[in-house]
């Protein structure tokens, strides 16, 4: 297995960082709809998982072809080298979607192509219906999207989400996905040597990722994956791959610091600090934003304050938002400020200058990460 045609899946907004982090991997990749697609071998598809920080998946694109009837699906589905990637009886679980297709009914597509898989591996395999993104779960998630009777079959290769690092067990209010938090950095176009300050940290994710960052340490250094499981995979390459992360960690850092009022919301923080192996390079305190103490350094202010959705419904955040933007004025003057918003409108008690902001989905919630300098007045 040589060549591959890889995906790497996105929430929106985050692809243009994507396209970057592969870059920096010296993988070339092109934006498209959900996510990047790029050519590579084996060892980029593990160094993609690896070291991606705001993917949520990477897949490997079987094969595609045009099914018009169930019995030229599973014809077709049956000549890819399904081999290369599992054992004979192996369950599998089918996530597929038809769209303006002859062939609209999911799980007939999904029980030809178990079928198709069957055929090729000689053994019959089992359709699994449970929760496939459980780490305990053997079962390989197989894709299938057809559309105008064109179908596309891909595998996931990471298993669990990659957003899943394995460090978040405690958990504050509407917590922050890793990988939006990640992208949120990025974004920012914050400086790994300057201070960072997270006033509304909740679990600590973005002061997390940061710190990750900071020390480049690997996302997914100590977790498994899918591609783990298959018929040739490589483990000597994965453990040179680990050795080579570990080598590139980095011990000088800036100062990261999060603080929130909630002190349960700390406690949960410096946890999940503790479990991500960068307890140590975040200063977390349990005070009011108004009582923030940032570094003399000029920095960046990357943080997710309440929407006035779920978390705070029916409270007012004009107050909040007034009483963010006179603290950045008095204490964070000329620093770089990324915050997500629900409404634009909120910026202007921030006082912000030239504001950009970037669309984005926060847990189904439709937002915007907000960049732009504090200001005086």
């Amino acid at each position: 297995m040589e060549e591959l045609s890889l995906f790497a899946v996105s929430a929106p907004g985050l692809e243009p960082f994507l396209v970057h982090e592969l870059h920096q991997l010296n993988i070339v990749g092109h934006i498209t709809l959900g996510g990047v697609e790029f050519p590579g071998s084996p060892r980029d598809l593990y160094r993609a998982n690896l070291h991606l920080r705001t993917a949520s998946r990477v897949l490997v694109r079987l094969g595609d072809f045009y099914a018009a009837a169930f019995s030229e699906l599973r014809k077709k589905a049956g000549r890819l080298p399904w081999e290369n990637f599992l054992v004979p009886g192996q369950p599998v679980a089918i996530r597929a979607t038809c769209h303006k297709s002859k062939l609209y009914h999911s799980d007939a597509v999904a029980e030809r192509v178990v079928g198709a898989i069957s055929d090729r591996l000689g053994r019959e395999s089992l359709l699994h219906k449970g929760d496939e993104e459980a780490e305990s779960n053997p079962a390989q998630l197989i894709i299938v999207r057809l559309v105008r009777d064109k179908c596309v079959i891909s595998l996931d290769s990471s298993g669990a989400l990659l957003h899943q690092r394995g460090y978040r067990l405690a958990t504050a209010k509407a917590p922050l996905r890793e990988t939006l938090a990640a992208g949120m950095l990025l974004a920012s176009g914050w400086e790994a040597a300057a201070p960072l300050l997270d006033p509304f940290c909740g679990s600590g994710t973005i002061a997390i990722e940061a710190a990750l960052l900071a020390k480049n340490l690997a996302p997914g250094r100590e977790r498994r994956f899918a591609f783990m499981q298959w018929p040739n995979f490589d483990a000597a390459l994965w453990q040179t791959l680990i050795t080579k992360a570990e080598r590139q960690t980095k011990t000088s850092l800036p100062p990261i610091l999060a603080s929130d009022r909630d002190a349960g919301a700390i406690k949960a923080a410096q946890a999940n600090a503790a479990r991500a192996g960068v307890g140590e390079a975040i200063e977390f305190s349990c005070r009011a934003i108004s009582a923030i103490e940032p570094p003399p350094d000029l920095g960046w202010v990357v943080t997710n304050p309440p929407y006035g959705v779920r978390v705070s419904q029916g409270r007012d955040l004009r107050n909040l938002y007034a009483s963010f933007g006179k603290v950045l004025r008095a204490k964070c003057l000329g620093w770089q400020v990324a915050i997500l918003v629900s409404s634009l409108q909120l910026l202007r008690d921030l006082n912000l200058e030239h504001p950009e902001a970037l669309p984005l989905v926060n847990g189904g919630l439709k937002v915007k990460l907000a960049r732009g300098k504090v200001i005086d007045s």
